[in-house]
């Protein structure tokens, strides 16, 4: 992490923020406000990008870009880096020899995960066919 900070104990994927943001999942929104300290939560900078798309592409109210970057204060986004493509480079060879390829963005997140140690948290059940991820956890029980 480029900040110095604990790696993740937990990294979010796109969808469980964007529950969270959008008050869909009081759930997700209640399991990430009461993690322990040493249980820390983190998303990756390629989820942070398909967030600021989404934020943009929609037109979003200054709130809502708002509520944004108060939760990326809370839930700081870790650096890509040279670990998270390694595993990449790795994990899409094998999803495609499997015939079951996730999207680009969803390895890249799913090898960043991989590389951290990090349990993803994610609604999709498509990360299930990755079996080198470190855990998998669905906070948006209330979906």
């Amino acid at each position: 992490m480029s900040t110095g900070r604990k790696a993740p104990h937990y990294l979010l994927d796109t969808n469980t923020v964007s529950y969270i943001l959008k008050g869909r999942s009081s759930a997700a929104r209640a399991r990430l406000a009461t993690l322990p300290d040493h249980e820390p939560a983190g998303i990756s900078a390629i989820t942070e990008a398909e967030l600021r798309y989404g934020i943009v592409k929609a037109g979003s109210s200054p709130k809502q870009r708002a509520a944004l970057e108060g939760f990326l204060t809370m839930v700081h986004p870790v650096s890509w880096d040279s670990t998270a493509a390694q595993a990449y480079g790795e994990l899409r060879p094998q999803q495609e020899r499997l015939g079951k390829p996730l999207g680009n963005l969803d390895l890249l997140i799913a090898a960043h995960a991989i590389s951290l140690g990090a349990i993803l948290v994610t609604h999709d059940q498509a990360f299930h066919q990755i079996p080198n991820l470190p855990g998998l956890a669905d906070w948006a029980t209330d979906l």
